[in-house]
Formats: C-alpha cells, sequence, structure tokens
C-alpha cells in the first residue's frame, strides 16, 4: 500500500496546495487503511471520506492534510481533538506532536479507537468517551484543538480551553458549513477566519450516542 500512499499525498494533497513538509510525511508515515473497516481497504486512499458506522465517516485525505496544516502543530504541542471516529486524524497528529486528546461521543467507536491505537503502537493519543462540547477541562488549555464534526457554532467550552496564542479549525453550520480558524491572541482575543466551504456530519451534544 506505500505506493497507493505517496499517489495519494503526491496527487491528491501536495498538488492541491498543502506545502508543509512535516504534514505531508506524517500523511506519508501513517497506514489509512488500517483505520478503514476491511471491505473499503481498497478505496482507502481515494480522495473521498468513508462510512466507517454508527452514521460515522472517515473525512478525506486532503480535509484531514489541510485541518492539520491549518493549525500549525509543533513538536510541543498538546492537542485535543473532537471526534476521534476511526482515530485517523489523531494518529496523523500524533506523528507531529507530544500528545494528542481525543473525545468521541459513540462508545463502540471510541473504545475501537482505544484497540487499534494499542494494537499500532500509538502511545501517545488518549481517547475519552464523552460529550465534545464540554471539551477536556483536566488537561486544558490546549496549544491546538481539531474538531472534525460540525456543531451550529463554535462551543465556548472549546474557545475557553484554547491556550493562548493556540489555533482551533472547526466546520461550523448545519446545511451549509464553513471551515473556521479560531486564534486566540497572546492577549486573549478570539479571531474567526474562513478558510473553505466543507461538509461534516454533524457535532452530537449531549447524551453519548449509540
Amino acid at each position: 500500500m506505500t505506493e497507493q500512499r505517496d499517489r495519494m499525498v503526491d496527487r491528491q494533497i501536495e498538488k492541491r496546495g498543502i506545502e508543509n513538509a512535516r504534514v505531508l510525511q506524517a500523511l506519508r508515515d501513517v497506514k489509512r487503511h488500517l483505520f478503514v473497516p476491511p471491505e473499503d481497504v481498497t478505496s482507502a486512499y481515494d480522495d473521498h471520506p468513508l462510512p466507517i458506522g454508527h452514521g460515522q465517516t472517515i473525512s478525506q485525505p486532503y480535509i484531514v492534510a489541510l485541518m492539520t496544516e491549518t493549525i500549525d502543530p509543533q513538536p510541543s504541542d498538546h492537542v485535543l481533538e473532537i471526534g476521534t471516529g476511526s482515530v485517523y486524524q489523531a494518529a496523523v497528529l500524533s506523528r507531529l506532536v507530544e500528545h494528542v486528546y481525543t473525545i468521541e461521543i459513540v462508545p463502540a467507536l471510541g473504545t475501537a479507537a482505544t484497540t487499534r491505537l494499542r494494537q499500532l503502537g500509538y502511545e501517545n493519543v488518549t481517547v475519552k468517551i464523552g460529550d465534545g462540547y464540554k471539551g477536556w477541562p483536566e488537561h486544558a488549555p490546549f496549544d491546538k484543538i481539531v474538531v472534525t464534526a460540525a456543531p451550529p457554532e463554535v462551543p465556548e467550552a472549546l474557545i475557553d480551553q484554547l491556550a493562548k496564542g493556540g489555533r482551533m479549525v472547526v466546520p461550523v453550520g448545519t446545511t451549509f458549513q464553513e471551515l473556521l480558524l479560531v486564534e486566540k491572541s497572546k492577549d486573549g482575543d478570539v479571531s474567526k477566519r474562513v478558510i473553505t466551504g466543507v461538509r461534516f456530519v454533524p457535532m452530537v451534544k449531549g447524551k453519548q450516542a449509540e
């Protein structure tokens, strides 16, 4: 699958404008076919999302790359991810930062993610089953936050848990969504900027999904 993975990065990601060399290398290193259902392995390196059950998807490779590059990951960063899903995005981030904390509201997906990470040897990713709208205050503040499901607006708890000087990337909206870059200045001022139009599954709030 190495050839398919290299082709994915060369044709679908780098040629579409992703320039960060560390991000490109992480996408070459992480074996996406190990994060999709067995019946979809042959499509793992195609540039589109794939279903992973429970009404959720694994994002298309380009969007994973775009969101990762947008937060400008640094080796010393502690990153919060909302929406573990297949845990592919967290695996990519784990190659670029010190630690990834990821929250999944669907218990079956969260449990499967923990098992997959252990089997594949990812030691700097911690999974929690819970409500992403609440964030993970015990480990806050976070240098970076990545949200992989779409809330109708940016959750205030996540803004509060973003470190000063930090960045968050989040798809916002219902029928139509915009990928936002949220930045918190060293003084604590918050700004938001639209990156592009996107389409994500809705971010579930409150009671854990089955």
